[in-house]
């Protein structure tokens, strides 16, 4: 079995002797390659290479965004080449880790996987796609986007990724600038013969829509990497409403959001549009603006070492 490990040197909660123990684990199972990224998208050039060297499993050594870049260089091959992906958690929140059921702990999650690969255990997962970038867990244009994009600002000067800091940001982003805007957002379905106007749009290939420390928040709890894509959308922005509906995503208390809600299951493909550019991210990893996205489900795209 021909291997290659990418990882993320600067991943916030791995160390130099977690990344030395794991290759020394993984070079027991299989004849292993080591790729570190050097720059933002290097991920996905070291997966698509793998994909097209005959590399049997990419194991990726980081968060969310590491994993999203070697998923989408993975689906850049094709699908008789495509290696397995294998996850080991090195971000502050791993989301797509823990949808998995994988442990949150570097080492853990490791062992989990060597035994995995020991007995040949692997699922086939679905994925999403906006417009041509692939995500495992999650996209989302309007407020959502925007907290990213405060986060990862207040990274860049030196912060560190915790909770707080996305509270802080999302509560910000709410009363300094969302409330005070109309995004001019519209969902486009299929079977549906209007527009429908929102103020933003939650996406999730699977639950739960992130994390805020061990708590997991479920905006779409139906969500799964076996179905189509689900979305949830506010179509207002009022602070009775919006903290209502917060409440109900983290108290698991889902059974009526209300009216100012639009919850969508297992959807194929729908289009969002917005009258001006709206912040976009994917994965937890802003994207910029955008104006238009078109969003699709992509069934048994992947395989998974788990």
């Amino acid at each position: 079995m021909r291997g290659l490990l990418v990882v993320n040197p600067k991943a916030t909660t791995t160390s130099a002797r977690t990344r030395d123990v794991l290759t020394s684990a993984l070079r027991n199972e299989m004849e292993l390659t080591v790729g570190y990224t050097r720059r933002r998208g290097h991920g996905y050039d070291l997966a698509k290479d793998a994909a097209s060297d005959s590399i049997d499993v990419v194991v990726a050594l980081g968060g969310d965004g590491t994993v999203n870049e070697v998923v989408n260089g993975l689906m850049a091959g094709t699908d008789e080449k495509r290696p397995a992906l294998a996850v080991v958690p090195g971000g502050s929140t791993n989301v797509f880790v823990r949808a998995l059921g994988l442990p949150r702990q570097p080492v853990e999650a490791a062992g989990v996987i060597l035994a995995a690969l020991r007995s040949g255990s692997s699922r086939m997962i679905g994925l999403g796609r906006a417009d041509e970038r692939y995500f495992t867990f999650c996209a989302g244009m309007g407020i959502d986007a925007a907290v990213v994009r405060r986060v990862e600002r207040a990274r860049r000067r030196g912060r560190r990724s915790t909770p707080i800091l996305y509270l802080r940001s999302a509560l910000g982003e709410y009363f300094f600038d969302a409330i005070r805007h109309d995004p001019g957002i519209t969902l486009s379905l299929p079977d549906e013969p209007e527009e429908i106007p929102v103020a933003n749009v939650i996406v999730q290939n699977t639950a739960p829509w992130t994390y805020l420390g061990d708590r997991p928040v479920h905006a779409s709890p139906e969500a799964s990497f076996d179905s189509g894509l689900d979305v949830l959308a506010l179509r207002v922005l009022r602070p009775p409403s919006t903290l209502q509906t917060v409440g109900r995503m983290l108290s698991l208390q889902r059974d009526h959001y209300g009216k100012r809600v639009m919850l969508r299951h297992d959807l194929d493909e729908f289009t969002v549009s917005c009258a001006t550019p709206q912040a976009f991210q994917l994965d937890g990893d802003y994207l910029g603006e955008r104006e238009k996205v078109k969003f699709a489900s992509v069934p048994a795209a992947i395989r998974v070492i788990c």
